[in-house]
C-alpha cells in the first residue's frame, strides 16, 4: 500500500514560513466528517479540536472564530466582542470566497483575505489543539499560543453557555 501524500496548502506554507512546530494528521473525511468525526479519527476528545467557523457582520465584513469541536458560538457574544450590531454564520459560498478554502477544509492560516480571528478562551488551556490545515481530512496539531500569534487572534469567550 502506498502512503498518502500530505497536502501542501496555504496553511502549511504559512506554518513553514513562520518556523512553527506542528504535527500533521490525515484521516478519511468521508468516514469521519466534521470536528467530532476528526476527533474520533485522531483519537482525541472533540473539545481538543478547533472548528474554524466563518461569520459575516451586519456591515458585510467577515470574521473567523476558532471554537471547540463540541461547542457552538454565541452570535450575541461574538457581536458584542466585535462591537457590531449582529453577526451570522457565513454561507458556504461567502466562507469559500473569504478564506479561499473549501467548506469542511477551512483553516485559520493562509486565508485569501485577512479577516479578524477570534479564539475561544478555553482552547488556550490545552498543550495541543487540532485545527484544519486547509484540506478536508487534514488537521495539524499545534500549540494554541503559537496559533493565536500566527493568526493574530483575539482570545474571547463566545461559547454558548
Amino acid at each position: 500500500m502506498v502512503a498518502k501524500r500530505l497536502p501542501v496548502t496555504p496553511a502549511v506554507h504559512a506554518l513553514r514560513a513562520a518556523g512553527v512546530e506542528y504535527s500533521e494528521h490525515l484521516f478519511d473525511y468521508k468516514s469521519h466528517p466534521g470536528a467530532e468525526g476528526a476527533a474520533d479519527a485522531l483519537g482525541v476528545e472533540p473539545h481538543q479540536t478547533a472548528k474554524t467557523i466563518v461569520f459575516v457582520t451586519d456591515q458585510g465584513d467577515g470574521a473567523v472564530v476558532l471554537m471547540h469541536g463540541d461547542d457552538e458560538v454565541s452570535t450575541k457574544k461574538l457581536s458584542r466582542a466585535m462591537d457590531v450590531k449582529s453577526v451570522r454564520p457565513a454561507t458556504q459560498r461567502e466562507a469559500d470566497r473569504l478564506t479561499g478554502y473549501q467548506f469542511g477544509g477551512t483553516s485559520p492560516l493562509g486565508m485569501r483575505s485577512d479577516p479578524p480571528v477570534f479564539c475561544q478562551e478555553s482552547l488556550v488551556g490545552f498543550e495541543t489543539i487540532y485545527v484544519n490545515a486547509g484540506s478536508r481530512g487534514f488537521l495539524i496539531g499545534i500549540d494554541p499560543g503559537a496559533l493565536i500569534e500566527l493568526t493574530r487572534a483575539r482570545v474571547v469567550d463566545v461559547a454558548v453557555e
